[in-house]
């Protein structure tokens, strides 16, 4: 399949089929092309934290929502997706690699990074991971965890403080559901989006 048929085909599912299981090798491959990701330096500060039993996913339920809130449909289809795949970025990995002879910033100053590669890179190889689910026929999503329940995720999982919790995706069958009302959004094209050798200037077609 043309990668590009992937993209076309991508969209973010937001319920599951709970009683069809992800092959634990489906799940191996989304992992193995995630770490084909670009990573500055090649530091390569990222970590996946996989999440497939009942247990292992009720106790990141359990540490992200709160216990009694009203229903939410919402968050009732994402939660009965069966892989849940916690996407980790690790800062140090970039400084120490930035502070090597062949890069020479030993100083580690953050301000040498007004990007935060480590969380880029990390973003990058959650949309791998999104794009081999697709190839493989499942429905994907990525969402975040609430700011307020991230020391909470660490805590349930024994993650280190020195990894960011960059983002949750979500892997399984997907079943009909309503559409996000977002998708009524105007998707802006290739051509609006483009500015060309000076922003503001739209390209001329030949």
């Amino acid at each position: 399949m043309e990668f590009t048929d992937v993209v076309r085909r991508r969209r973010m599912v937001r319920r599951y089929d709970p009683d069809r299981a992800v092959p634990r090798e489906v799940v191996e491959r989304c992992l193995d092309n995630a770490v084909r990701a670009p990573s500055a330096g090649f530091s390569q500060g990222w970590d996946f934290l996989v999440l497939t039993t009942d247990e292992e996913r009720e106790a990141f339920w359990s540490a992200t929502t709160t216990p009694g809130a009203p229903d939410d449909p919402w968050l009732g289809g994402i939660r009965a997706a069966p892989v849940l795949v916690l996407c980790l970025s690790h800062k140090d990995a970039y400084l120490e690699r930035y502070a090597a002879d062949d890069k020479g910033w030993t100083d580690r100053d953050e301000a040498r990074w007004p990007v935060p590669y480590w969380d880029v890179d990390t973003g990058m190889a959650s949309l791998l991971i999104l794009l081999t689910a697709t190839d493989e026929g499942l429905g994907s999503l990525f969402f975040g965890v609430p700011p307020e329940r991230h020391a909470a995720v660490h805590e349930a999982f024994a993650i280190p403080s020195s990894r960011t919790v960059v983002g949750v995706v979500s892997i399984g069958y997907a079943v009909p559901g309503p559409k996000s009302p977002s998708l009524r959004r105007h998707r802006r094209t290739g051509q609006e989006v483009a500015h060309w050798g000076r922003f503001g200037v739209a390209g001329e077609r030949s």
